[in-house]
């Protein structure tokens, strides 16, 4: 009984004590920091992609322009693509 009541006295210390105090201060810090970098990569990242959407969409459009113009100029002679048929395109834009 006397060393359980003595743990128990022990942890109820270390508990109301400044160490454990300081250690979860300093826990909690950390994370907010982490948060902090993290929202930070995201909204880079985030940018980032929507940069290297834009130039993608401007590549494919470009192309497709392209193929148009050489469709209207050569007819069906010029084989089809199947990748810039505007109905495939249309189902890929909506996914």
């Amino acid at each position: 009984m006397f060393f359980q009541q003595t743990n128990i006295e022990m942890i109820y210390q270390y508990l109301a004590g400044p160490h454990f105090r300081h250690r979860i201060h300093a826990s909690v810090e950390k994370f907010a920091d982490m948060q902090k970098d993290f929202d930070r990569e995201r909204k880079t990242m985030t940018k980032l992609w929507a940069k290297r959407q834009k130039q993608i969409r401007c590549v494919v459009d470009s192309t497709a322009g392209m193929y148009g113009d050489m469709r209207g100029i050569a007819g069906k002679t010029l084989q089809e693509i199947e990748e810039l048929d505007i109905k495939l395109l249309e189902t890929n834009e909506d996914t």
